[in-house]
């Protein structure tokens, strides 16, 4: 498939997400759903939460575009093998499913157990209308879990799961929209390599379509990606997660690995909930991004930092992927370190900002005994949702 192909509607993806995000960031759009400060969220003003129309509509229409340019440019290639073209309609079905009743909490709020629901209905549809399943589960240097009969249940689990924490982690300015940009600029990359299309477009308008928005949501944000956004892309993550390994692009690992920033994250905390008997369905600021802003770090700083890991990420990925079975244990090895030194910077900059917390506050010179403290800290003037 012609490079340019793909190159034109993803720079039109690009370029549609920004100028729909523009759009959508004006209190005068009908479409401008707020999300409004409370005593969870560290935001002082409400702010549009509709970023992720923008995303998917312009994911949406570019593939469309670029339907219409094959056709005009290559008749002869216009219509995909029939396995691929179906499998296509079946992703972006599931994708849009998700993504409407996702939009419709945005703007009335449902009951949880109806949006998992409707993941789960979106997760079957993938499964059944594409045969999208693990079969197995690789563990580095040792044998390989053939999965079986419950291959469909444990796939429908990682669609599920991705698509929560995805909406988890977005919690930051510029936090999912990075992530969305790195991590599906990856998988365009393998999809590239392995001249596999379906990987590459939909990857590549994704990374695409992030981008745009992230113009106008990189801190201080004038726009939220909202439910609908990170709900949907997480399920989608998941989706070409899976494509990739059934159909031999990359192992299990290497799709991991690329959003581990997220996937740890999320799931080291939900285990550290459990253990501490604590609700794990409630809102909360224990995840590990939200903890480096409550320590000190401003958003920008936590999100650049972020987007670092991001990228060392990806490379350790393409690392695991082109090497021998001794170096990938070299490289898991790195990755899990590599997490393990994060958290334990993370806990001693919390043990910092508590000791100066708790420090006696100096006293203005000249003021009597009855003078309001010196405060030389700063309220984040950010977001960070939950």
């Amino acid at each position: 498939m012609p490079t340019m192909i793909v190159a034109l509607p993803g720079i039109f993806a690009c370029i549609l997400a920004w100028w729909l995000t523009n759009r959508l960031c004006s209190p005068e759009s009908f479409l401008s759903i707020l999300a409004h400060p409370n005593e969870r969220t560290l935001h002082s003003m409400p702010t549009p939460q509709t970023g992720g129309l923008a995303v998917i509509g312009a994911v949406v229409i570019s593939l469309i575009l670029a339907a219409s340019v094959l056709a005009i440019a290559q008749p002869s290639k216009a219509v995909l093998p029939k396995g691929v073209a179906s499998g296509s309609v079946w992703i972006v079905v599931s994708m849009l499913l998700v993504f409407v009743v996702s939009f419709i909490d945005d703007c009335v709020g449902l009951p949880v157990i109806l949006r998992l629901g409707v993941q789960a209905v979106s997760s079957f549809i993938i499964i059944g209308g594409v045969g999208l399943t693990l079969s197995s589960i690789p563990i580095p240097g040792g044998p390989t879990i053939v999965l079986g009969m419950a291959a469909i249940p444990v796939s429908a689990l990682v669609l599920i799961w991705m698509a929560n924490l995805y909406n988890f982690m977005d919690g930051m300015d510029g936090f999912a929209g990075g992530m969305t940009f790195w991590g599906f600029g990856f998988l365009a990359y393998f999809g590239w390599q392995a001249n596999f299309p379906v990987m590459l477009i939909i990857a590549a308008f994704v990374a695409m379509g992030a981008l745009g928005f992230l113009i106008h949501n990189f801190p201080p944000a004038h726009i939220f990606m909202g439910d609908a956004g990170s709900i949907t892309l997480g399920f989608l993550a998941g989706t070409l997660m899976i494509l990739g390994v059934r159909d031999g692009i990359f192992e299990l690992w290497v799709p991991i690995i690329i959003f581990s920033p997220f996937i740890v994250d999320a799931t080291v905390t939900i285990i550290r909930r459990a253990f501490r008997r604590k609700k794990i369905w409630e809102a909360h600021r224990e995840h590990y991004y939200q903890r480096l802003v409550l320590s000190g770090w401003s958003h920008r700083r936590t999100v650049l930092a972020e987007y670092v890991v991001m990228v060392v990420c990806g490379g350790l990925a393409i690392l695991y992927h082109h090497s021998d079975e001794n170096v990938r244990l070299i490289v898991l090895g790195t990755w899990v370190s590599m997490f393990i030194c994060f958290g334990g910077v993370i806990q001693q900059l919390e043990q910092r900002r508590t000791v100066s917390r708790t420090a006696p506050c100096p006293v203005v010179a000249g003021s009597g005994p009855s003078a309001p403290a010196v405060s030389t800290q700063e309220s984040p003037r950010e977001v960070i949702k939950v």
